[in-house]
């Protein structure tokens, strides 16, 4: 084993020291997308710690219960504010809206939440390329990978179910086909090829990006189910669609199409209906609930 919403566009270790970040105080003023991260973890009992990887630190948080687990949920993040206007790529992209942090949080399931890198956490390496066209790249896995192998040697589980939201959801599918602890995963509004993503929405292509069908034998035998949006403009219901046909014959695969959700609302009352549903693997399909 190797080891932010999408902006509008015109083309498409070990443990540091010292890295649990605990919140003493109430916060007052203006926050910083790491204070409010804080602040959202504390008030759900979560303490916030950043992880070294290769390349990159990342947030990650962690419960303040003891976590003891055969199988953790981790939640990956999306994209963040990737774009500050249609044509120039954010300084930060960290998530101002907080949706996937609080479905984490929310989980009653042995759940980690695991953002992406640059977001919440600068460093040298951080450039906007590594959150505009290289979203997907092979250095921002490696990084979530090594992520992942901290965890396991941390918390002794056996394997990971992954949910991916957004662009996560690309992520979520390239840790899958690439590691061989990874029981299922499940998607919500997920970019789950942004090869297609780009073309769908007749964007120019994310260059320097991998996309998980390079990679659709291994996929075909994941697990997986895809929850989307019916009215989701961002991420397209088509998308999914177009993934499952280029995929083909997949071992365990289920699509949910969601009516009155969006990319972000609704999302989280979806979640929390399917988020302990076993997926049904009889054969494909696709259910309008």
């Amino acid at each position: 084993m190797k080891s932010t919403t999408f902006g509008p566009r015109s083309r498409a270790g070990r443990w540091l020291p010292g890295a649990a970040l605990l919140i003493g105080a109430a916060l007052s003023g203006c926050q910083s997308p790491q204070q409010a991260l804080q602040a959202l973890a504390a008030s759900h009992g979560q303490r916030l710690e950043i992880i070294s990887t290769q390349a990159f630190p990342l947030a990650l948080s962690v419960s303040l219960q003891r976590l003891d687990s055969s199988r953790i949920r981790i939640y990956l993040e999306g994209d963040g504010r990737a774009w500050a206007t249609s044509s120039q790529p954010s300084l930060d992209p960290s998530p101002r809206h907080l949706l996937m942090a609080e479905m984490a949080f929310n989980d009653p399931t042995p759940s980690l939440y695991l953002a992406r890198p640059c977001q919440f956490v600068r460093a040298p390496a951080c450039r906007p390329a590594l959150w505009t066209d290289r979203r997907f790249s092979p250095e921002v896995l490696d990084s979530l990978d090594q992520a992942l192998s901290q965890i396991k040697a941390r918390f002794g589980n056996q394997d990971f179910e992954l949910i991916g939201y957004s662009g996560g959801a690309a992520l979520a599918l390239l840790l899958a086909a690439r590691r061989d602890d990874i029981a299922q995963v499940q998607t919500l509004a997920g970019n789950l090829s942004p090869r297609q993503w780009a073309e769908l929405l007749r964007l120019s292509p994310l260059q320097g990006s991998l996309d998980p069908l390079d990679y659709r034998e291994r996929l075909a035998r994941i697990p997986q189910r895809h929850i989307v949006g019916r009215d989701d403009p961002i991420v397209p219901p088509a998308l999914l669609d177009s993934y499952r046909q280029a995929l083909g014959t997949a071992t365990c695969l289920e699509a949910v199409v969601v009516p009155g959700v969006t990319h972000a609302e609704g999302l989280a009352d979806a979640w929390a209906k399917w988020r302990e549903r076993p997926i049904r693997c009889a054969e494909p399909t696709t259910r309008q609930p």
